[in-house]
Order: structure tokens, then C-alpha cells, then sequence
């Protein structure tokens, strides 16, 4: 069996994946779903979703220092990573050992068809398109912001970093009604308060993660921006891409009445 992952790398397999690592948290979550706790041997220690596995899989390191040595010795005939979240380097020393399927998801469809992906080369399709139509039909039914307000999405301190054009995150804010003040840059871009402040953003989001922003960060900032309403959000409603997806309409609704009260 043949397959194309989402960066055009060739993977192949003699028979269905029966050794499974997932370096990627969002994508654990979804393998959990799909109904492949027996097969899913190692995780990351940012895997936190489900709590259970943290204790019951092999911890094989970080999303960005990944214990290679750990990986070679659970001989794993599958390996799940993703471009963004995974340094190149772990990705293309794993590639040379394992079938590596590497994700590349900046919007919804690139969700979904990851998870279909995910689904046929792991057997368990009709689990992958459960999930599918559960995400497609709660995005559906999902009522974006009445009026189309701007907004800044950090996801770092020290130094700020936002959320810009060409990710996920940016597909979940314009899909919720938000106009993102840094659309016209690229990724993930290191900013000041000053050039915060010349954007003039009606609503700057505080993620849970990676950096896990609490309410004395929202205060600071909002010193600085007494024109701004500061949210704290939940960084996983924004920026997993796997079966997480059936709750972030429904955490966006709610967010919706509180932004628009």
C-alpha cells in the first residue's frame, strides 16, 4: 500500500500500521478516536489529551526534541508528525528509518483530509469519516460574529509572537468573523507592544498555549491598550486540527456572547 502525505513525501506499507507514534498532540487525540489505543505505542509529553495515555504510551520527548533513539528502539512501522510542529531535522532522520506521514494544515479542509488520511492508512476509515461529518456538520451550524471586528492573536511573550496569515489559527479567527490585524504577515511573527498598539485591535486573544497566558498578562496588556478588550482563550479551540474540531464551533459560540454579549 502506497500512500501521500501532505508534504508530497511517498510512504508505503506492507500491511495496516500496528506500531503507532504520534509526535503531534492534536493528532494523538485523534488516533484515540479513531479507536487505536492498543496500537499507539508512543506519544510526547505535550500529548495531554487523553490524560490516560500520558501514563499507559511511551513518552518519546517534545514536539521539537524528539528522543530519536527512544523512537528506534519501540520500532514503530508508523511515525505521525507534522511540518510545523516537528523540526525538519527529526523529521527527515525518522523518514530514512520509519513510514513517516507528515501533516501540513492551515485550514479546515487540510484538517479533514488529514483525518481521512490517518483514517485509511490506520483501518479505521469508517472511524475517520464518523469524526469528518461531526466537524463538517458543527461548522456548519456554527453562527460567526455578527459584525466583522479586528483582532491580534498572540501565542508567545518574551518576545510577543502572534498568530499571522497562513496558518490555522488564521482560518479559525476568519471563520469566526474576526479580521486579523496581522493577515498581511507571514506564519508566526515576533512583534512589540508599539506595533500592537499602531494595529489598533479591537480584541487581542490570549492563548492558553504554547505560552500559557493568565489573567496578570491580560492585565498588563490591557494597561497598554485601554482601547482593546483583552479574552484569555482556550489555545486548543484555535489551533487542534484533529477531532478536537467537533468542539471549537460550539466553545466559539460561546465565546461569541461574550465578546458581543
Amino acid at each position: 500500500m502506497q500512500y501521500i502525505d501532505q508534504v508530497g513525501h511517498k510512504i508505503r506499507f506492507r500491511k495496516i500500521p500496528q506500531r503507532i507514534i504520534s509526535l503531534v498532540p492534536s493528532q494523538t487525540e485523534l488516533l484515540y478516536h479513531l479507536g487505536l489505543n492498543e496500537r499507539v505505542i508512543g506519544i510526547t509529553k505535550f500529548c495531554i489529551h487523553p490524560v490516560s495515555w500520558q501514563k499507559s504510551k511511551t513518552i518519546v520527548g517534545g514536539t521539537k526534541n524528539i528522543d530519536i533513539d527512544k523512537i528506534i528502539s519501540l520500532s514503530p512501522d508508523l511515525v505521525i508528525a507534522n511540518k510545523e510542529e516537528n523540526s525538519l531535522e527529526d523529521i527527515q532522520k525518522l523518514q530514512m528509518l520509519f513510514p513517516v506521514y507528515v501533516s501540513d494544515i492551515t485550514t479546515i479542509e487540510d484538517a479533514t483530509q488529514m483525518i481521512f488520511s490517518v483514517g485509511k492508512i490506520t483501518g479505521s476509515s469508517q472511524h475517520a469519516i464518523n469524526i469528518i461529518d461531526k466537524i463538517n456538520y458543527q461548522f456548519a451550524i456554527l453562527e460567526p460574529l455578527k459584525y466583522k471586528c479586528s483582532a491580534a492573536y498572540l501565542i508567545w511573550k518574551n518576545p510577543y509572537m502572534v498568530a499571522a496569515n497562513h496558518t490555522f489559527i488564521h482560518s479559525i479567527l476568519s471563520l469566526f468573523g474576526f479580521d486579523n490585524v496581522f493577515s498581511d504577515l507571514h506564519r508566526y511573527p515576533q512583534i512589540t507592544i508599539d506595533i500592537l498598539k499602531d494595529q489598533k485591535p479591537q480584541f487581542v486573544l490570549l492563548s492558553s498555549e504554547p505560552y500559557p497566558f493568565k489573567e496578570k498578562h491580560k492585565i498588563e496588556l490591557q494597561e497598554a491598550l485601554p482601547h482593546a478588550k483583552i479574552i484569555l482563550v482556550n489555545g486548543e479551540m484555535f489551533s487542534w486540527y484533529g477531532s478536537r474540531l467537533i468542539k471549537t464551533p460550539k466553545y466559539l459560540n460561546k465565546l461569541k456572547r461574550e465578546i458581543q454579549g
